[in-house]
């Protein structure tokens, strides 16, 4: 029986490496076309990023995104906004979900735009104009929101593209 310290302590090393590999990550990055402005990613009312790739060591839930023009509000009021949960999917249809959100007090302010990648790639929508069909009007338009089940999904915000 392999009982001894020196093997107890390899295998336990040995199940850290495997949890840190099979941790789920998600990153967020922007890609402002603009020439003016500054990406903001905000979860729970803390701003994780004003324009740099944001990575989450875990879900990355009811997280929103828009591009500040000095014309927004904190959490994207008056402008074009992004919402997504970045989350590994633990049964059919509980993975990641994002979407464009032009429901008041939000308005269309700048083309914008998401797609996924590291999974469900060419997957994602753009809203170029107030009118815009990819985007949220009103609460029960549940069906622009594009849905990724893939685990360690990665999302790409783009403005004025």
């Amino acid at each position: 029986m392999f009982t001894s310290p020196r093997f107890l302590a390899f295998g336990t090393a040995a199940l850290a490496v495997v949890a840190i590999v099979k941790a789920e990550t998600h990153t967020v990055i922007f890609d402002n076309r603009c020439g003016f402005g500054t990406p903001t990613l905000i979860q729970g009312g803390q701003v994780l990023s004003t324009g740099g790739a944001f990575t989450s060591n875990g879900p990355l839930t009811a997280a929103i995104a828009y591009l500040q023009t000095g014309s927004c509000g904190f959490n994207g009021e008056g402008c074009t906004l992004v919402e997504t949960t970045l989350i590994n999917p633990t049964t059919p249809g509980s993975g990641s979900s994002t979407d464009l959100s032009l429901i008041p007090p939000h308005a269309f302010s700048v083309t914008s735009g998401f797609g996924y990648f590291n999974g469900c790639d060419n997957t994602g929508a753009d809203c170029t104009d107030a009118g815009c069909l990819t985007a949220f009007h009103t609460p029960d338009q549940t069906g622009v929101q594009v849905a990724c089940q893939t685990n360690d999904v990665n999302l790409a915000i783009t403005f004025c593209d």
